[in-house]
């Protein structure tokens, strides 16, 4: 069982250098989407070490976007972070933001599904339903190769992450839609009581 600190403890953190209802609503679907893989892909006795990883992974984001995932270690540290922990947080920023490649097949999710719950978050705000619980893989698949829909979701970065972890895009859309179903009412009474 991986070390992570309390739930508690990484909500404060991330709440003290997040303000934004869109970075902390960001902050709660990947925890969300993590928790779930966790589950699925047989890690389930350290699905709450995933899900930290998934809500702290833009922790330093909203304050210092110029120094995304080199400011986390120093935040990240202030409520005991392990080693561990603070590299998968990092790791999602390769090539991107830092050179901290990801190297566990957790590192690998949150890289591949941080960009993507982005992507359809945006498709299901565009639904009638508003939810993605009635998405379905060929639709988010038109909006992925729409590249002007969510322009901000880089999909070499999703292609990337599907590539490192083995699967087809298709494989990472759908569990992705299924992690963040899993999710998205917790998320959305989170953030009604915010």
């Amino acid at each position: 069982m991986r070390a992570c600190p309390a739930r508690e403890a990484a909500l404060a953190l991330l709440k003290t250098y997040n303000s934004e209802p869109f970075h902390i609503q960001h902050a709660l679907t990947v925890e969300g989407t993590m928790r779930w893989y966790a589950q699925e892909l047989g890690y389930g006795e350290n699905a709450d070490f995933w899900a930290t990883v998934g809500l702290l992974h833009d922790v330093d984001f909203e304050k210092w976007p110029e120094e995304h995932c080199k400011k986390a270690p120093e935040l990240l540290a202030e409520i005991g972070c392990s080693d561990e922990l603070i590299h998968a947080v990092c790791s999602h920023g390769f090539g991107l933001c830092c050179e901290v490649e990801p190297v566990h097949e957790m590192e690998k999710v949150l890289f591949a599904a941080d960009e993507l719950t982005g992507l359809i978050g945006a498709a299901a705000r565009m639904r009638p339903s508003k939810s993605c619980q009635d998405m379905e893989v060929s639709s988010l698949k038109k909006k992925f190769k729409d590249k002007k829909f969510a322009a901000g979701c880089s999909r070499e970065v999703i292609r990337d992450g599907a590539e490192r972890l083995g699967w087809t895009l298709e494989e990472l859309m759908d569990k992705t839609i299924q992690a963040m179903r899993s999710c998205e009412d917790s998320v959305n009474d989170a953030m009604a009581a915010l």
